[in-house]
């Protein structure tokens, strides 16, 4: 029997909660391995994050209307509850009986208990009927948007209170999947004709140069212009940061945490591909995605180079005009790309800021004078972004942070930070620090 769209995206909620699979990674592989169509790769992909971007207030309902505690239902029962609700109440498109019968019979296939199935046909009903008259909603915001407590209070420490429920609804949303030109092999021109040609919508984005915004996309890899290099898919905000950094042609780049090699690969399109960028990461697997990535595009200048941003190498001291350090971070600021990030034990998140500064303060010492050290993080939290080069620039007196242009409506960062936000730039959440070392 031929796997539907519903099924692979029960199959990957389950292994989400069962085995901690990223949610992304997981879903691209099922969709891959069950031969899906693009139209139901579309969907799956829809629910799939979808229930992951509503799950606590989808859970919210379950608890309403079930005589089973939420608690206690297993798992493959919990997600066919939570797939049926997100459809009923989300998706304007699915006929509220297909989206029932389907939760229905996938319970029966997937559930221990033979009962089960009754218990999801009866909540699914219930909660059909309570959509045609006004469906109750949660008081907290919280539970509305599905941020965990925690998560809205750090948001509130970074905004001002009308702003964070503009913020949880853009993590809510779908994110555009945007692609960068590669200039030295087409023109944005070029390349969206190209694109059209092959039935994937292509528009040029709003305020950044030489990208593009897709939909209907499929898979990407199979077009003939991604075969070819003519572009690579990277948020508008990884590429701005890149434009806030300023590389030149001749120039010598070190990209301390590199893969997949995004930057680097903006880096060396900005340099024409004349220098030298050694692109670095700490996990030598991670190395074949940087090459792929810069076979593809035809950048000769990248280098790929296994190294712990943290440990020193004296042989690169002082030796590059431009030093990238996009360090580890908590991720809170591409939710929209990564839903289940929000769902992650916090803990382990109170000591990112170490390590953040270690590299910051070991990666530093390899700029010349008078070069350049950008710090990117794609989060949102104070402690991993200003604090951090905060406590740097009170450690290390040879650096100081450096006005950069932007295209507008961003324009002139005076101050040499900047924080995008997804709900007032449309970009994913990230931070860019520019310093220049003292000649």
């Amino acid at each position: 029997m031929a796997v539907t769209a519903r099924e692979v995206a029960l199959q990957c909620m389950i292994a989400g909660e069962k085995q901690g699979a990223w949610s992304d990674g997981y879903l691209r592989n099922a969709i891959r391995k069950a031969k899906l169509s693009a139209r139901d790769a579309a969907l799956c992909t829809r629910i799939t994050y979808g229930i992951l971007q509503n799950r606590m207030l989808l859970d919210w309902h379950i608890a309403r209307l079930s005589t089973v505690p939420e608690g206690d239902l297993e798992p493959a029962v919990k997600n066919c509850l939570r797939m049926g609700i997100y459809q009923l109440g989300f998706l304007d498109r699915i006929p509220p009986h297909a989206a029932v019968n389907e939760a229905v019979s996938l319970t029966k296939r997937y559930a221990r208990n033979p009962r089960a199935s009754g218990l999801v046909n009866a909540v699914l009903r219930a909660f059909d009927r309570e959509r045609e008259s006004g469906l109750p909603q949660p008081e907290e915001i919280s539970v509305r948007y599905s941020h965990p407590q925690w998560l809205v209070e750090e948001f509130s420490g970074c905004l001002p209170k009308d702003e964070v429920e503009s913020l949880l609804k853009a993590d809510n949303s779908l994110a555009p999947t945007q692609a960068q030109v590669n200039l030295l092999k087409t023109t944005i021109t070029s390349l969206k004709k190209e694109i059209s040609e092959a039935g994937v919508s292509a528009v040029e984005h709003a305020w950044l140069p030489n990208c593009v915004e897709l939909e209907d996309t499929g898979d990407l890899t199979e077009l003939p212009a991604f075969r070819e290099g003519c572009f690579y898919v990277q948020d508008v905000a990884a590429r701005v940061s890149i434009m806030a950094a300023d590389p030149q042609p001749g120039d010598r780049v070190l990209d301390a945490c590199a893969a997949p090699g995004g930057k680097s690969f903006a880096a060396a399109i900005a340099m024409a591909d004349q220098g030298e960028i050694i692109s670095c990461d700490i996990h030598p697997h991670k190395m074949k995605l940087i090459m792929q990535g810069r076979d593809r595009l035809g950048l000769d200048c990248i280098t790929p180079e296994v190294m712990d941003a943290k440990v020193f190498r004296p042989e690169w001291e002082g030796s590059f005009d431009l030093v990238i350090a996009d360090v580890p971070c908590s991720g809170l600021g591409v939710i929209r790309k990564k839903p289940d990030i929000r769902y992650k034990d916090p803990a382990p998140l109170e000591g990112l800021s170490k390590i953040q500064l270690d590299i910051l303060s070991n990666v530093a010492r390899y700029v010349r004078p008078g070069g350049t050290l950008l710090y990117s993080t794609c989060t949102l939290l104070w402690r991993e972004n200003q604090g951090v080069v905060q406590q740097f620039l009170e450690k290390g007196k040879s650096f100081s942070l450096s006005p950069f242009q932007l295209p507008d409506p961003i324009g002139r960062v005076e101050d040499g930070m900047l924080t995008l936000w997804p709900h007032r730039h449309g970009t994913d959440g990230f931070f860019i620090a520019k310093l220049i070392r003292a000649c």
